[in-house]
């Protein structure tokens, strides 16, 4: 799996949890939400994401979508969104 279907799949995961958990537990799982949000805003501007890091050192991911300029679109697979 790709990097970045990862981390989307991620914090689409968590965001709906915490809509569960808020229904069913307690509000205060917002934070769960906010904390989401803010990492990924954070590794936006940052280029570094948390949940990747350690998902790559599990193997769970490989490859990145993530063209640093026009040169690196000729290198990716065809499934990446810089095509």
């Amino acid at each position: 799996m790709k990097s970045d279907k990862f981390v989307r799949i991620l914090g689409g995961s968590m965001a709906i949890l915490s809509a569960v958990l808020v229904y069913f537990v307690s509000e205060w799982w917002l934070l769960l939400t906010v904390f989401v949000g803010c990492n990924l805003i954070q590794s936006a501007f940052t280029g570094i994401c948390p949940p990747e890091v350690l998902a790559r050192k599990l193997g769970w991911v490989h490859g990145s979508c993530c063209c640093k300029d026009e040169s690196d679109k000729a290198d990716k697979d065809s499934d990446c969104c810089c095509h």
